[in-house]
């Protein structure tokens, strides 16, 4: 059985008022759902500013993740002057790879990539000689 309609009011993005399942055809289509815009600040200053449906402010989530940086966000811009909280885990991928392989591993392994593309003659020699 094929469903034309999600189960779930408002969870589609573009969702209107008055769409999911109808038992009989109306004409009528939907007015939009009144959205807002909410600011979150972080710790660097990055602005972040999600759209959610309108909905009573207790319901609106306090913190929010900076599209920027990854730290959290907070709705009120005094509190981005606070420190940088504990390291919550976020870790960029440069990060991970810098976890796994040392400097000499990453070395071994340009110089390989290196090689590569001097064999295939997609790299001249000229430019990487040391001035």
């Amino acid at each position: 059985m094929v469903r034309t309609a999600s189960g779930f009011r408002g969870t589609r993005v573009g969702a209107t008022e008055g769409t999911g399942p109808k038992i009989q055809r109306d004409d009528h289509v939907g007015a939009p759902l009144p959205r807002i815009r909410v600011s979150y600040w972080c710790a660097k200053g990055h602005e972040t500013r999600p759209v959610f449906v309108k909905l009573p402010d207790d319901q609106i989530p306090v913190v929010w993740d900076c599209r920027r940086c990854g730290g959290q966000a907070t709705r009120g811009s005094a509190d981005s002057a606070l420190p940088d909280p504990v390291e919550d885990g976020y870790k960029s991928h440069l990060e991970y790879v810098k976890e796994r392989r040392s400097s000499q591993d990453a070395e071994d392994v340009l110089a390989g990539a290196l090689e590569r593309l001097r064999a295939r003659g997609l790299l001249a020699d000229e430019l990487l000689r040391d001035t």
